[in-house]
């Protein structure tokens, strides 16, 4: 068994909660969140007093120690306040995208047994059919509140002034959702040691200063920028910049106007600062590291990138499974097309998917990586934890990769089905799920097309039923307009004769490949 290990030394297990662990990093005199839009500043000192005083309003209205908060909103301030007031009074967080249509949002409440929804008077008509048939009876917004919903203001009370006590290796305090290595979307248990080791080994080779703001325009109900942004940069003494969607033109100039000195981006927005000319329109020059990741950035863009910007272009490498860092290009330094190396207290191995035996080293083979950053496991779904999480603890992470002679891992495919396109994942599994529900359709299935822009585009190739003929794409794309979010939509169509499975019915996905390939 070949085991590749970090050269960061280990960072300490402890009992801290991952408020506790955030407030330790604060500042009570920084603007430590900035609404970009707006220049609204919330200080160090107003964000800690918001966030108890949170905590004893839902307490009151027993939303906190046990309960499962819904969260579904845009990247503002107040986002990391509801976040960790739930954790800090003892409840859990779902964070819910809040692109999807209310039929995914149901879901999703139903499956993490939601007791309450925060979000913003935008999505007030989505969440007021998604709760539905739902644990939900209450629906609190951030800002101006609709007749008959609770604004966020009045679950503000006198400040619960500690941690609700709570066992820190088992209490899940984040409840994102991810469809894995394949299938549909499960509940990612993160437990409060999960989310605060990731932060402290990250922050040993990510290099994070002090007072250091970054814009954040990675969306908070993503772990990327859970995480690595909203977490990892407030415990490291840093501050967000907030953007509630992404603009490249106003990211340009949040960037230049607070002077970031670290980017924080997927794909196809290092495609565009490598492209874009309204690039060309801002001096970059303070920026020391670009780092790029949820998906793989090929060693082209990331190069054009970084000689465009004159700086350091780098990837990391994780999963919503991992809380989410494994991997990391260390001090803002990387390897053209690495996605960085092992951080503290984290193992990899490169194993044969078949027969799973170890690979020699430079082998491509599935990356398998084990770690107190491991998730707990899957919600309500033990044999899909089981498949996921082995013996000894090993976390299959679906990617093929192999590691180099100094440590540094190349991911060069993927097991998984997933499609990532823009950043986003799309289970195929869910999309085929809902074609299948089209009356013209009597069989589907979905892969993602290469494309330079997005990643992937989402492609169906469907059957068309007895007696009818195939859809189009324009209709398609219209009937799942209020079944699924935008980005899982459908954007490229291809009629078939039949889908090719396996004998045991399952879809060959490898032929698609090879038809769109040819």
């Amino acid at each position: 068994m070949t085991i590749y290990t970090s050269t960061f030394p280990d960072v300490e297990l402890t009992d801290k909660t991952v408020t506790q662990r955030v407030f330790e990093g604060i500042d009570p005199d920084m603007a430590i969140l900035i609404d970009g839009p707006s220049g609204r500043e919330v200080t160090g000192a107003q964000f800690i007093g918001g966030v108890k005083s949170l905590a004893g309003g839902l307490t009151a209205r027993n939303w906190g120690a046990g309960k499962v908060l819904a969260l579904m909103a845009p990247n503002i301030p107040e986002y990391c306040m509801v976040f960790h007031a739930s954790a800090w009074a003892g409840g859990t967080v779902t964070t819910i995208n809040p692109t999807y249509t209310a039929h995914e949002v149901n879901h999703q409440l139903k499956d993490a047994d939601a007791d309450v929804l925060v979000t913003i008077a935008m999505f007030a008509d989505t969440a007021k059919e998604a709760i539905k048939g739902t644990d939900v009876t209450e629906i609190v917004i951030i800002g101006d509140a609709p007749e008959g919903m609770v604004p966020l203001s009045e679950l503000m009370g006198p400040p619960m002034e500690e941690q609700c006590p709570v066992d820190v290796v088992d209490h899940v305090v984040a409840l994102p959702y991810s469809s894995g290595t394949t299938g549909l979307p499960k509940g990612v248990m993160l437990t409060h040691q999960n989310l605060v080791v990731n932060i402290d080994q990250s922050l040993v080779p990510a290099d994070v200063g002090e007072k250091e703001l970054t814009v954040a325009f990675l969306p908070f109900f993503h772990i990327y920028g859970l995480q690595v942004l909203q977490n990892i940069y407030l415990a490291g003494g840093g501050g967000l910049v907030t953007m509630p969607r992404f603009d490249l033109e106003m990211y340009l100039k949040l960037v230049c106007d607070y002077k970031t000195a670290r980017l924080w981006i997927v794909p196809p927005v290092a495609l565009a600062l490598a492209k874009h000319p309204l690039v060309d329109s801002y001096d970059l020059s303070h920026v020391i590291q670009i780092n790029s990741a949820a998906a793989p950035l090929g060693a082209d863009v990331a190069e054009a990138m970084g000689q465009r910007l004159g700086t350091s272009a780098t990837q990391g490498y994780g999963m919503t499974e991992l809380s989410p860092v494994s991997h990391i290009s260390p001090y803002g330094k990387g390897k053209p097309g690495a996605s960085g190396v092992n951080i503290s207290n984290t193992e990899s191995r490169i194993v044969n998917p078949e027969t799973l035996e170890d690979m020699a080293p430079g082998e491509d083979g599935e990356l398998w990586v084990r770690g107190p950053q491991v998730m707990k496991g899957y919600l309500n779904n033990p044999q899909a934890t089981a498949e996921t999480i082995v013996e000894d603890g090993w976390l299959r992470t679906g990617d093929i990769a192999h590691f180099d002679e100094d440590g540094y891992l190349y991911i060069t495919d993927r097991l998984k089905e997933l499609v990532k396109y823009k950043g986003f994942q799309v289970a195929p599994a869910e999309l085929e799920a809902e074609l299948l529900t089209h009356p013209a359709i009597a069989d589907a299935a979905v892969i993602g097309k290469p494309d330079d822009e997005a990643g992937e585009l989402p492609m169906a190739f469907v059957v068309a039923a007895p007696g009818q003929s195939a859809p189009t794409l324009e209709e398609v794309q219209a009937y799942l307009e209020d079944r699924l979010a935008h980005y899982k939509q459908v954007r490229v169509l291809e009629a078939v004769d039949e889908i090719p499975k396996s004998a045991s019915g399952k879809i060959l996905r490898r032929f698609l490949r090879d038809r769109i390939g040819a």
